[in-house]
């Protein structure tokens, strides 16, 4: 008796670090199924070196990085920026416009708009030399948002009281504890103006548009592409294929041109998972270049 329990509590043991094992397997493999675009094109024609920005801005380091890559590589004739967001964070979203500034000192720099480049995106945008966008392409949004959620009604339902212990009248303003005050509100207002203000001088200055004609449309509302070329905002309706081809024609290069695409570091599964739980994560109160409609 005492054997065939012991052999039956093997089989279970076994059992159980078969299935362990297994899902160890299919976790190293998961990891290790997206290797990313490798390919570096095919064809004799110039390179084109491409640059992606997709979802939520919340880092710019990648693309920072991407950029210098490509300005320094003597192979590549030119970069195209394929943007594909709703925009992001301000700081981010302004080191990219920077490095696309610095790119353009070196080599022509275009834009692609694949189906949405607002907010934030757009400010990337518009450092390039030229921007390319489809008909239908959401863009625009220029504007700065900051939302803040009170639970303070929530709390008292459930009889939780919070004491708050602060070095200054204005630490912990924006609280969702509790209401904000109109001298906090006019605090906040105030700097959302100012990050506005950014955004707005430096779409003029890159675009070349009087900057009291673009506040006339940068209230925050989107366009779509062929709104966005009757204001300006753009320079072409295209594709990638046609960004591509167009920044090889502003290179003054000749031949089939050969995009260039990153490899990208290996996520998988699990990694696009955890990537989309960080990127739903936003500190409270955090001030957007992002449209909060996509």
């Amino acid at each position: 008796m005492e054997k065939r329990s012991a052999f039956y509590a093997f089989l279970v043991f076994g059992g159980l670090l078969g299935l362990c094992f297994t899902f160890l397997l299919f976790l190293f493999s998961s990891l290790e199924s997206d290797k990313g675009d490798t390919s570096w094109g095919s064809g004799l024609g110039p390179r084109i070196g491409i640059v992606e920005v997709t979802g939520v801005i919340s880092d710019a380091k990648e693309a920072i990085a991407r950029l210098h890559e490509l300005r320094k590589d003597k192979q590549i004739k030119a970069i195209v920026v394929r943007i594909d967001s709703p925009g992001g964070a301000v700081a981010p979203s302004q080191e990219i416009y920077a490095a696309i500034l610095r790119a353009k000192k070196e080599k022509k720099v275009v834009c692609s708009m694949g189906t949405v480049a607002a907010s934030g995106g757009y400010y990337i945008a518009s450092a390039c030399d030229r921007i390319f966008a489809s008909a239908g392409t959401v863009t625009g949004s220029i504007g700065v948002i900051s939302e803040f959620p009170h639970v303070g009604e929530l709390l008292k339902l459930a009889k939780v009281e919070v004491d708050t212990i602060k070095s200054g009248a204005m630490k912990d303003v924006g609280s969702p504890l509790r209401p904000m005050t109109a001298e906090e509100r006019a605090y906040f207002q105030s700097f959302v103006l100012a990050i506005y203000d950014q955004f707005l001088t430096d779409v003029a200055t890159a675009r070349k548009l009087d900057k009291e004609e673009l506040r006339k449309i940068a209230d925050g509302r989107v366009l779509t592409g062929k709104q966005a070329l009757a204001a300006k905002l753009i320079d072409e309706l295209g594709n990638f294929e046609d960004a591509v081809d167009g920044a090889a024609k502003l290179a003054g290069a000749s031949g089939e041109p050969v995009p260039v695409f990153a490899h990208k570091p290996a996520r998988g599964l699990v990694g696009e998972i955890l990537r989309g739980a960080a990127e739903s994560v936003e500190p409270r109160g955090s001030i957007q270049l992002r449209d909060p409609r996509f």
